[in-house]
């Protein structure tokens, strides 16, 4: 294959060490020389971590967290235009601010139809497995040019902005690849059937209805305990999707994965573990209330988690 998502994590990589060398620069940051450490570690990580040793890749996430649980990990100082220079580029570029944001669906959907099965000298342009991710990785690489095309921008100013906003994330920029981890993790020390024999044993699962709200709700309640559905599916799945869903009521397991991930993010609306979905961006908006967002979401999040399993019952045993 010609296009690889390593391709993708090496790129991540070099961005975080450009990060890292930033922020070392920044005498402004109190905490420069462990935030440098941070992002330097994390950048490690996305270039050689197929190539140490699980080992050390996990005392590497080790470091990272106790530099991040200490406080080690701080935003520095930014050069921005003043607020009245902003809206008045802003007013000048009007509604083509959106063609970057836009141009990167549609050409993620573009390769990811129309391109899949492309081949050049015998090789697959793309990784079968990895196709949407890759595509997504080309878009955005594409829409850069485009940025600096319409805003006349530097690219350095490109890898300024990246540094501002992955501060302004902090710690939380590792939360889906750690929970999605942790889900692994779960569904090997048998979490999942732990959670089969409690809902076999207090739950009435003979009962079809109660046996997809166990899980609609099982997907939704676990997700927002570990902040991500991708790490909840599997031990859910596996716990009473599997043996209960598909094996006693003989369910579709194809509409029961994707109505149950879709409960999961449900879960992800409401709960402050999914930091880079809900505290961050209370945190890129400056909101005083660092919840204000779970506080809007939750009243659209419940109803669409009724709707989930009454869409489970209707269409998961036709």
């Amino acid at each position: 294959m010609i296009l690889k998502p390593d391709y993708l994590y090496l790129l991540a990589g070099l961005i975080l060490l450009v990060v890292a060398a930033m922020s070392a620069r920044d005498a402004s940051n109190p905490r420069r020389w462990s935030s440098a450490l941070f992002w330097g570690l994390y950048g490690v990580i996305f270039l050689a971590g197929q190539l140490l040793p699980a080992a050390l890749v996990g005392v590497l996430v080790i470091v990272m967290a106790l530099l991040a649980g200490l406080g080690g990990v701080r935003a520095g100082g930014h050069s921005t235009l003043s607020d009245e220079a902003r809206a008045a580029k802003a007013r000048l570029l009007g509604n083509k601010l959106f063609l970057p944001a836009l141009a990167i669906p549609l050409v993620t959907v573009f390769c990811a139809v129309l391109l899949k099965d492309v081949h050049i000298g015998g090789l697959a342009l793309f990784d079968a497995k990895n196709v949407t991710l890759i595509s997504l990785g080309l878009a955005c690489i594409l829409a850069l040019p485009l940025c600096l095309k319409l805003t006349g921008d530097s690219g350095s100013q490109s890898l300024r902005e990246s540094r501002r906003l992955l501060q302004a994330m902090g710690w939380a920029v590792m939360l889906p690849q750690l929970l999605a981890t942790l889900g692994l993790v779960f569904t090997e020390a048998g979490v999942g059937k732990a959670i089969a024999d409690i809902t076999e044993t207090y739950l009435a699962v003979d009962n079809r209805l109660i046996a997809v709200a166990a899980y609609a709700g099982g997907m939704a309640l676990f997700t927002m305990i570990m902040g991500n559905a991708f790490a909840a599916f599997p031990v859910i799945t596996a716990g009473i999707g599997l043996p209960i869903l598909v094996g006693q009521h003989h369910g579709d397991a194809a509409v029961m994965a994707a109505i149950g991930m879709f409960s999961g993010y449900c879960g992800t609306l409401m709960t402050p573990m999914a930091a880079n979905f809900n505290i961050v961006p209370a945190a890129l908006l400056e909101l005083p209330d660092k919840n204000a967002v779970i506080k809007v979401q939750w009243q659209t999040a419940l109803p669409l988690l009724l709707v989930n399993i009454g869409l489970l019952y209707l269409f998961m045993f036709r």
